[in-house]
Formats: C-alpha cells, structure tokens, sequence
C-alpha cells in the first residue's frame, strides 16, 4: 500500500507559523489550508451537529462545507484560504442535539 502523501509538493518552500487548537503549527506559506492541513496529518476539521460525525475537506473546491473551521473568530471553508503567518484555526465542535 502507497502511504505517501498526495501533498508531497507542500513540503519544500517557505514556512510560517500558525495555531491549530492552540497547539503551534508550521505550515507552508501561502499554501492552500485544507491541503497543508491534511499534509501534516489533520483529518477532521468539525463535527457534524447532529450525530456528531468527523468531517474533514471532501471537494476541495468550496462546494460542500465539510472543511469548515473557525480562523481568528469567523467560520470559514479551509479549503478557501491561503496560509498566512499567524493564522489562529479552530476545530469546530458542534454539541450533539438531545436525544439524537
């Protein structure tokens, strides 16, 4: 089986720093964020709000919503943004519903 990332090409270039749940990160800059994410082994970027279910980038392309984060206080689609020095990035945790 073929582990290597298909991001392979993140690795080399400039770095910048940024916070994952308040844990640092060095990320390449200007990369886009759902793919540098994913390069360094972060799969789930938020829950769903009912059943609670992982989401993480699914079509990369802005379409679906599942790689929904929180930067710097506002929800934002990851794979929308580019790396940028001093980026603050939440997991977005939504509570499971009563009885769900």
């Amino acid at each position: 089986m073929n582990n290597a990332s298909p991001f392979l090409e993140l690795e080399s270039g400039p770095r910048v720093d940024i916070t994952w749940d308040g844990k640092p990160l060095s990320l390449p800059d200007g990369a886009n964020l759902a793919a540098a994410l994913l390069a360094c082994g972060i799969e789930v970027f938020r829950s769903t709000p009912v059943s609670g279910a992982p989401r993480g980038p699914f079509c990369m392309m802005g379409a679906c919503f599942d790689c929904l984060v929180e930067i710097d206080g506002v929800t934002r689609q990851a794979c929308m943004i580019e790396v940028k020095n001093g980026l603050d990035i939440k997991t977005i945790n939504v509570p499971r519903a009563p009885n769900a």
